[in-house]
């Protein structure tokens, strides 16, 4: 066990961020297995516009959460494969809306058999005593009420 194994609830961030670099990592070469050239940095935005089809740059972020400037980076990358397309808004031309591409399309449909397969295993990996997927949730709905941030100001001034 080394040192941050150790350290306990302190590192949590740390072994959270290794976990999913593993996750990451593990998923990549899934992908390469059954010859599709995907990043899993990609899928929030691909699985996102697979489920809502048609949606703005801001639509994009809010729902995977991200920051914009992230959510445009990944989308520049996207478009850049191909995998999407940008059309100016009828209504509003500052907006971008953001589709499928053909090539994005016809990757979800190569990919589908190969999410079927990560959920399963996923599943293994996060079906334990604790239930990883439930812990994750819970700390996500914490946070959404009040911050790390907030809750150390607080304890800091209530001391």
């Amino acid at each position: 066990m080394n040192i941050i194994d150790k350290s306990g609830i302190l590192a949590i961030s740390t072994r959270l961020q290794r976990l999913s670099e593993q996750l990451r990592k593990d998923g990549a070469m899934i992908y390469q297995s059954f010859d599709i050239d995907f990043e899993p940095k990609w899928f929030p935005v691909i699985f996102t516009l697979h489920h809502k089809n048609i949606m703005s740059v801001v639509e994009i972020a809010n729902e995977i959460g991200y920051t914009h400037p992230s959510t445009i980076s990944l989308l520049k990358e996207l478009e850049k494969q191909k995998f999407i397309q940008s059309r100016k808004d009828k209504q509003d031309e500052r907006k971008r809306l953001i589709v499928l591409a053909p090539k994005g399309v016809q990757l979800i449909e190569k990919m589908q058999p190969v999410w079927e397969l990560m959920s399963k295993v996923l599943g293994e990996i996060a079906d334990n005593k604790n239930n990883l997927l439930q812990a994750i949730i819970e700390a996500e709905e914490k946070i959404a009420e009040q911050s790390f941030y907030q809750r150390a100001l607080k304890i800091k001034k209530e001391t």
